[in-house]
């Protein structure tokens, strides 16, 4: 198989051709991308349920609305933080979190560690305890760890139900098809706080052809 370039941390958005239910209009985070496949979180599915009413102890962390976003169709069962914390809060000398397997279907129903070790994500002892870094600020929350580890450092946190993963080559054969555009992400984007929205503002802010796309019509039968 060819190399792969990693595109851990950046965005895929889905074109207005994509067809899939699942990832209509989806901007997904990607957490893990490489020869094995690819894993991320779709940052703008919220759902109706209360991160309290899953995740009592991290409620108070979680940013507004405070709800459980849907992740992707994948283990809709277990659940992922993925957390902002700005550059020059780390803790000095905090040992690595977690063992960084994938998860699978069967995997518990708290699983705070997905990602494998990427280049950029590889574990480095000045990371907060309970946080492992994936790409620049961002990084996983072990969801079992107690959430005072980080209190004093989160910039802001999600939680997702679930997660959308490719296996080996499909992303890849996806982009060759169009299915996706691939832009880069903005810590805020993780926290945006009107996330229906969040497709056209992420391609609105491009500065290419891509601006253009923001203004595609729910229906397309109204352009």
């Amino acid at each position: 198989m060819p190399e792969v370039s990693s595109l851990t941390g950046r965005l895929l958005v889905a074109t207005p051709a994509l067809a899939d239910p699942n990832f209509d209009r989806a901007v997904v985070l990607l957490l893990d991308h490489d020869e094995e496949g690819s894993l991320g979180v779709v940052l703008n599915r919220p759902t109706p349920v209360g991160v309290g009413d899953i995740l009592a102890s991290w409620a108070p962390l979680a940013d507004a609305p405070g709800v459980v976003f849907q992740g992707g169709p994948v283990s809709l069962d277990s659940a992922l933080g993925v957390a902002v914390v700005p550059g020059g809060l780390y803790r000095e000398g905090g040992p690595p979190v977690g063992s960084g397997a994938r998860p699978g279907a069967a995997d518990a129903e708290v699983a705070g560690e997905p990602a494998a070790d990427t280049a950029e994500g590889g574990r480095s002892g000045d990371e907060p305890l309970g946080w492992r870094r994936v790409h620049g600020a961002i990084g996983l929350v072990d969801l079992e760890a107690p959430p005072e580890l980080l209190a004093a450092v989160l910039g802001s946190l999600r939680i997702f139900a679930g997660y959308a993963g490719w296996g080996p080559g499909q992303l890849e054969d996806e982009l060759v098809d169009g299915a996706w555009y691939v832009v880069d992400c903005e810590p805020g984007d993780i926290s945006s706080p009107d996330p229906e929205r969040l497709w056209r503002a992420v391609l609105r802010r491009q500065r290419s052809e891509l601006a253009m796309v923001a203004t595609y019509p729910d229906d397309p039968s109204l352009n």
